[in-house]
């Protein structure tokens, strides 16, 4: 039963890890160059506007329920089977996160496909 705990929070982290990362990539782009509206509007406008993004407000939620559920696979799991799932297990998910399905230009989607697996390839030869 251990086991199914185990692997149970190790899905729950990796989900919520990839939820967070993704929605906290958005609320990124759309709050925009930070150092322009820092400059232009204070420290205080920044904030604001960083914190009324509800994909921010959201994305810190999934990073935390990635966090606490961390904590409770620790509690029911090696440290040697939870860490370095989780760990891979998240960078799997999050790689077709990564493709920006927004863009219709070829030549930057095929760039970016070409630069990922350039990354693989050498992280192959590495490994």
């Amino acid at each position: 039963m251990k086991h199914a705990y185990t692997w149970t929070a190790i899905a729950l982290i990796v989900f919520a890890s990839v939820t967070g990362d993704v929605l906290l990539s958005r609320a990124m782009k759309q709050v925009g160059d930070v150092g322009k509206l820092h400059r232009h509007s204070g420290l205080l406008k920044v904030m604001a506007r960083i914190l009324r993004n509800p994909y921010f407000v959201l994305g810190i939620v999934a990073m935390a329920v990635a966090f606490f559920s961390l904590l409770f696979g620790l509690s029911w799991g090696d440290v040697s089977l939870i860490a370095p799932a989780s760990a891979s297990l998240t960078f799997v998910g999050n790689r077709p996160a990564a493709v920006d399905r927004r863009c219709t230009c070829r030549l930057r989607r095929g760039l970016s496909r070409r630069i990922i697996r350039a990354r693989d390839f050498c992280a192959r030869r590495a490994g």
